[in-house]
């Protein structure tokens, strides 16, 4: 299995990865599509636990989800947030513990850099 990897979107960041944790203001939802996201983390095939703006902090969840809008704030326990979303994991390839992972190193990265 590969190692995880954190991924930066480069068109959130403007200068460093601070400027991109930094710029939380956004308050209605925008348009939501493939790029709509400010850190990921691969974890199969098309699938991503992925965090993004929303509503002055960042979210985390699946990137594509059969239940639209399964995310929640980085600041809640990892576990919660994995069980919050688990649902929409999309292939069964996707396993807890890697899942569960993926979700800290976000949260260590955001913490981090926040």
């Amino acid at each position: 299995m590969k190692k995880l990897k954190l991924e930066i979107n480069q068109n959130h960041v403007s200068g460093n990865e601070e400027n991109v944790l930094k710029n939380r203001g956004i308050m209605i939802t925008p348009p939501i599509n493939k790029d709509y996201w400010t850190l990921r983390i691969h974890l199969y095939e098309d699938q991503y636990i992925q965090a993004f703006q929303k509503f002055m902090t960042l979210g985390i969840g699946f990137a594509i989800e059969d239940d639209w809008n399964t995310n929640l704030p980085y600041t809640c326990d990892a576990e919660e947030i994995l069980n919050h979303i688990w649902h929409n994991r999309r292939y069964v390839a996707i396993k807890k513990k890697r899942t569960l992972r993926a979700i800290k190193m976000i949260q260590d990265f955001i913490k981090e850099n926040d």
